[in-house]
């Protein structure tokens, strides 16, 4: 009974995560448009759907809250209280309650915290005023006006460990291994019989099965897609208190979100984007005093939009503010000695001066920024995606960050090096070209150099010697020219192997930090070979080249 319980606890968890979802969006579309009453009635069902829930899996404590808040609905449906931004602010407060205890409840606990406890009271105090009157101002148990629901960030949504998928797709799937076992019967049969075996029929069997396992991996994957819509849709909530609290006025537009990626993308992408529109409520939304003397509207607009691009998913975050300042940005970038002539550098390179580490505009510490800690946490997370970031801006109008990212994390084309008898994988799409390393490179024995590649310079490395990989160089070494950033560099290697799919295993915990290596892979020979970080290793490159100088 209790793997049962716990099995029924898992999907109350999952179904709830669901329902306050769709109701935090309900609730703010409720505050653009308060006399929709379907509106309310959307969040009633959700309410009441847990409330019932709480009831068979023996909560009290949080089937007595949704009751409560059940019963504030149940005044603004009968419009004995009016929908006022103070109401929108208690039905924000009492979802963040309900998100709580539905947590509690997933790890075996039914509890009314403190703040739970104050909610209530609100509850209790707005349903006797509103009996009255038909609308309420809140208040706190001190008696001073409630202050707009704290700051969030969404909530972690551990539903993204599981997926709902089409049973179709499990038909297809239980299909495909049905067929695949027979080919392989038939493969084992003409084997053990290599006397009668027809070599034709052996090839056509084994081209037959590597067919169905093709199949059966572009299924696998797929089935693993899901779309950014929920992701996005979350940070609405976000946008909404983060403006409030700074005095500004924010609304969030999304675009793109049926576009689909690889779940495990999702899960890392939360982060950065949130990041992001913290730094453009912060920088970039200007107050609403000066948004009208400069002509725009009153409330800013930030816009998060996803696309796929050439294999890959492009997210942008927008906002029509002020746009980004080059005057404040080489200040400081020269007062922190982080470049001594900004002002010498294109307007990328300049801007890409925001995502370093310690790196911030802002005049005060705040709540929001000033550490300059944030867009360094988009560069890494995006980075260890396999990914690049970029902004662009126009003074006045706004700015944009960009990130392009793998459609997924699992599989990668991968360019097959050979350094001796070891194998690295390079990602293809960071590959530019191959080249013949001339023989007085080879000859001269250095670690590090610079070719002449069609009239421009191009730094390399031996990966042999970055590598410490024992045994002399050959008599032929090719140049990998990779590209990150708009920047290029080459890889000296003794072998070229050619593109192929490449299936990522993630390396143990004990190489995760191997600087340079991304991950492994298991090559048809049974061999191990690495995968190699190209960004990692270019910045390597750079901070060596550095102590150098």
């Amino acid at each position: 009974m209790e793997i049962q319980r716990d099995m029924i606890l898992k999907s109350f968890t999952v179904e709830t995560g669901e329902g306050l979802a769709q109701m935090e969006e309900t609730i703010l579309e409720l505050e653009a448009r308060p006399e929709d009453g379907e509106l309310i009635q959307t969040i009633f069902r959700v309410v009441h759907t847990i409330k019932g829930n709480a009831s068979i899996l023996e909560l009290p404590k949080l089937q007595s809250f949704a009751h409560a808040f059940e019963n504030l609905l149940d005044e603004i449906r009968s419009r004995n209280l009016s929908v006022t931004p103070e109401i929108i602010n208690l039905m924000l407060a009492s979802l963040d309650i309900l998100r709580e205890m539905g947590a509690g409840a997933a790890k075996g606990r039914d509890e009314t915290s403190a703040r739970a406890r104050e909610v209530l009271g609100r509850i209790s105090k707005c349903i006797a005023g509103g009996a009255q009157s038909g609308s309420t101002r809140l208040e706190g148990e001190n008696g001073a006006a409630a202050e707009p629901g704290a700051v969030r960030t969404p909530p972690a949504n551990d539903s993204l460990r599981s997926l709902r998928v089409d049973v179709t797709k499990l038909d297809r799937l239980l299909d495909l291994t049905g067929e695949i076992a027979i080919a392989r019967g038939r493969i084992a049969q003409l084997l053990e019989n290599p006397g009668a075996a027809d070599l034709v029929a052996i090839r056509e069997t084994a081209r037959a099965a590597d067919s169905l396992h093709t199949e059966l991996q572009e299924l696998v994957l797929k089935a693993r897609m899901v779309s950014v819509g929920p992701l996005f849709r979350q940070y609405s909530r976000t946008v909404r208190d983060l403006a409030k609290a700074h005095g500004k006025l924010a609304r969030l537009e999304i675009e793109g979100e049926e576009v689909e990626v690889d779940t495990s993308v999702i899960e890392h992408l939360k982060d950065p984007v949130l990041h992001m529109i913290r730094n453009a409520i912060d920088h970039g939304i200007e107050l609403p005093a000066v948004r009208k003397r400069k002509g725009k509207p009153a409330s800013g607009t930030l816009t998060v939009r996803a696309a796929h691009e050439a294999g890959s998913i492009v997210i942008e975050v927008s906002d029509d503010g002020a746009g980004l300042s080059r005057e404040r940005i080489s200040e400081v970038a020269r007062k922190r000695g982080i470049f001594a002539e900004p002002e010498k550098l294109g307007e990328q390179e300049l801007f890409q001066l925001i995502f370093e580490a310690g790196f911030s505009t802002a005049s005060a510490v705040s709540d929001l920024s000033g550490r300059g800690v944030g867009m360094d946490v988009v560069r890494r997370n995006v980075q260890a995606l396999r990914g690049n970031v970029f902004i662009t801006s126009e003074p006045g109008a706004g700015s944009t960050v960009h990130i392009r990212l793998p459609l997924t994390l699992a599989i990668i084309e991968g360019f097959g090096v050979g350094i001796g008898e070891d194998t690295y994988v390079i990602p293809v799409d960071q590959v530019i070209e191959c080249v013949e390393l001339p023989a007085r490179e080879q000859n001269a024995g250095c670690r590090t150099g610079v070719l002449e590649l069609r009239g421009q310079p191009l730094p390399y490395v031996q990966l042999r010697e970055h590598f410490q990989t024992g045994g002399a160089r050959t008599m032929r070494q090719n140049v990998v020219v990779v590209e990150h950033d708009s920047n290029r560099a080459g890889l000296a290697v003794d072998q070229l192997y050619g593109a192929t799919q490449t299936v990522i295993k993630p390396l143990p915990h004990v190489f995760r930090n191997v600087p340079g290596v991304s991950g492994s892979a298991i090559l048809g020979n049974g061999r191990v070979a690495l995968i190699l970080d190209i960004p990692a290793l270019m910045r390597s490159f750079e901070a060596e080249a550095a102590r150098v100088a």
